[in-house]
């Protein structure tokens, strides 16, 4: 009989012949096979065979788990013998999970965020050098494992780990938050204000304090969730604030107007006077010199709260103070002149710049477009989209929406701010509901989670890129892609499950304080089924011009067959989420992924097992989504109408990006003219990358070629250029 045992890490202790009678014994029960005394007996084999069989003294573990799947593969208890293989394959799994995770933690503590590991880099939104970065990689990568080992069925897992697929934002998943949500601040500011958890604050009366509120509100629920926050109808949620701050100043330079004239006007609590309302002042017979006054101050003010608005937004923290939230806003479409205002000084304070001129990154800031409202010369708010384009030509943004593309449209109600398309900056889209109450509105709605499958992966497997078959194989691809996508629906509908099971208690701002659409029927302890399926479950892809590559040997960019394929494939991706829908009455929605966060860690997975395929794994990432390769000559005219199509199919998200090499501020018909290309393709949200280069020390804003600052002649040195504007995967 053994009295030694050598464990995997090397110990020895004791040895103890239960163990392997528990562990059959366990097998057993799990098959109903048989009960405990059938497992002694069987244990009693397999100390007879492995003394027997053993020479040393001291056995390993590995040694004797071996014996074990021996003697149940040679008994007529198949299933448990399964079993027991299953159990200690899957123990084995989570053992390597562990060894690698002290691998990681090691790179966290010890790496730069500046070297090459994908760890530090995984979110650009996080100082990866910093106590508190390092500190939430800790938690995110120890959370991963344990989703992995615990939460995850083990195929889904297993497809994560080996490229098939992309669980997004993987190590939230265990915390059962949603990933992003398009907040209204009209439920919070004008219901008596709102609780943070740390205090109430009360309804804003100036716009000031609306702006300061609507940063809070913003970094407050990025704490409860793992994607981006979106303000929909800024301009419109804005402009009660200018109002009030008109009825102020209005009321203090009556008082100064009294005094200097000797008169006793009064601002009464029924003259109901908003900014810019120039008919009605003249009516009422108001001083013209206090409401020029008035509008000065207000213009003033409100200037002053959007560029506070910018720079809380990019100095704030969120998460344990790790990150900047991730923040959109959309506007552009409130033709009150309270709110033209909002819409004029947001669009200022961004060229501005922050504090030493230095380009804004939040927010994402998205100019919404309309017909009729802005679009054509004479709309009321022509004059924004003017200065929208200006701004971005110089600031790379704000982006642009297209509520005219026929499927936002189709859903807009003039004056209705909740039936206007807006998205959250990297391009999430949420609109369209199989609830009808939902159906068509933004505000208070989000994405659930989603979920990325390789497309590449499959076509180069079913493809003629290996040269194994000089056809395509594309009833193997659509089978494959099937099961893929079957496999992602899967694991959506778990994690819905998981997150439904959650209670209000756990989002106490998101839920808590009726954010989220429907969350304010709900009481602190119910669960959240029943609003959580307003949200999307999305099914994101990557890399559809390496697919088309891999299939059939060009991409959509420079092959008229090939773009016909690559709207097949979409298209048969966006019906067979139309039909999960019906299936499982959810708004399972397709989304074109954004590549910055897997494009490489898909090549790096694909090269090591299928080699540098020109054209496919030969460079560091997969394309955006359906976009037309970034290092492909093509003008932008062509790549907007071959990209067009996919927005329509997209829809849980997509984006349109343009590269333009110079200066567009020097050539803003250029600019306008790739905008409007934009709209009258049917592009659902499209954007202009171009370079934005700045010198800290005189503070130059363009474009710097070579080494020499063009303003004041600094060569490059110890103190570096800023550079923007880094061309798009």
């Amino acid at each position: 009989m053994f009295k030694k045992i050598k464990k995997r890490d090397g110990k020895i202790v004791n040895f103890n012949a239960e163990k392997i009678s528990d562990a059959i014994a366990k097998a057993g029960l799990a098959t109903e096979e048989f009960k405990a005394e059938k497992a002694k007996k069987l244990a009693e084999k397999v100390l007879k065979r492995a003394e027997g069989t053993i020479k040393t003294r001291t056995p390993s573990v590995e040694q004797i788990q071996d014996i074990v799947e021996e003697i149940l593969m040679e008994s007529s208890y198949k299933k448990t013998a399964r079993e027991y293989i299953r159990f200690r394959q899957e123990r084995s799994r989570i053992r390597e999970a562990k060894s690698d995770l002290m691998n990681i933690y090691k790179t966290i503590s010890h790496a730069d965020a500046s070297e090459d590991s994908d760890v530090k880099r995984s979110n650009a939104n996080v100082d990866g050098n910093s106590a508190m970065g390092k500190m939430l990689q800790f938690g995110a990568e120890g959370s991963k494992v344990f989703a992995k080992s615990v939460l995850l069925r083990p195929d889904i897992a297993a497809a994560h780990d080996n490229g098939d697929i992309h669980i997004h934002d993987l190590d939230f998943y265990a915390t059962g938050t949603l990933t992003c949500c398009q907040s209204d601040p009209f439920v919070l500011f004008e219901n008596g204000g709102f609780n943070t958890g740390h205090g109430h604050l009360r309804t804003p009366n100036s716009i000031g304090s609306y702006a300061a509120l609507a940063a809070i509100l913003l970094q407050a629920n990025q704490n409860e969730q793992h994607g981006g926050q979106s303000i929909p109808n800024f301009d419109y949620a804005m402009a009660p604030g200018v109002d009030k701050s008109f009825r102020k100043a209005l009321k203090r330079n009556l008082e100064k107007y009294n005094k200097f004239a000797g008169k006793k006007l009064e601002l009464k609590v029924k003259d109901t006077i908003k900014y810019g309302d120039d008919d009605k002042l003249k009516k009422d017979k108001w001083p013209k010199e206090v409401v020029e006054a008035s509008n000065e101050d207000v213009e003033k003010e409100t200037l002053q709260a959007m560029e506070g608005f910018v720079h809380n937004l990019n100095t704030m923290h969120s998460r344990a103070g790790a990150q900047v939230p991730f923040t959109s806003i959309n506007f552009g479409t409130d033709t009150t002149p309270s709110g033209r205002l909002v819409s004029l000084d947001l669009l200022q304070a961004t060229e501005n710049g922050l504090g030493k001129g230095e380009t804004p990154i939040f927010p994402i800031s998205i100019f919404k477009v309309k017909s009729g409202v802005n679009y054509e010369e004479g709309d009321p708010n022509y004059d924004l989209f003017k200065k929208s384009m200006e701004v971005s030509a110089k600031r790379l943004f704000p982006n642009f929406c297209f509520i005219d593309a026929p499927y936002n449209l189709k859903y807009y109600k003039k004056g209705d701010y909740r039936t206007e398309i807006a998205t959250m900056g990297c391009r999430t889209r949420v609109f369209a509901s199989v609830f009808p109450e939902s159906d068509g509105i933004v505000t208070g709605r989000g994405n659930c989670s989603f979920t990325t499958v390789n497309l590449v992966r499959i076509g180069i497997k079913h493809g003629i890129c290996l040269k194994e078959r000089k056809e395509a194989d594309w009833d193997g691809f659509y089978k494959e892609l099937d099961e893929k996508m079957d496999l992602v629906k899967d694991e959506l509908l778990e994690r819905f499950e998981f997150q439904a099971n959650q209670h209000v208690r756990n989002f106490p701002f998101l839920m808590g304080q009726g954010n989220w659409f429907g969350s304010e029927k709900l009481g602190w302890n119910d669960t959240l089924r029943d609003v959580i399926k307003h949200g999307t479950l999305s099914i994101g892809f990557i890399g559809l011009a390496e697919t088309l590559v891999a299939m059939v040997g060009k991409h959509h960019g420079e092959d008229e067959d090939a773009r016909e394929l690559g709207l097949d494939i979409i298209t048969h991706m966006r019906e067979r989420c139309d039909d999960y829908c019906k299936k499982y009455h959810l708004n399972f929605s397709l989304l074109a992924t954004p590549a910055e966060g897997i494009a490489g860690r898909f090549t790096k997975i694909d090269r090591k097992e299928f080699g540098k395929i020109k054209g496919v794994t030969d460079r560091d990432f997969y394309t955006n989504s359906f976009h037309v390769p970034v290092y492909y000559p093509i003008s932008a005219f062509d790549k907007i109408d071959i990209e067009a199509p996919y927005h329509n199919l997209c829809n849980a998200g997509h984006i349109t990006y343009i590269e333009l090499d110079g200066d567009p501020s020097q050539n803003l018909p250029a600019f306008e003219a790739v905008i409007r290309k934009m709209h009258d393709a049917g592009i659902g949200y499209g954007s202009v990358n171009h370079p934005v280069d700045r010198d800290p020390v005189c503070g130059f804003s363009g474009i710097i070629k070579g080494e020499r600052c063009p303003h004041c002649g600094r060569l490059e040195g110890d103190v570096s250029f800023e550079r923007l504007g880094v061309k798009s995967c």
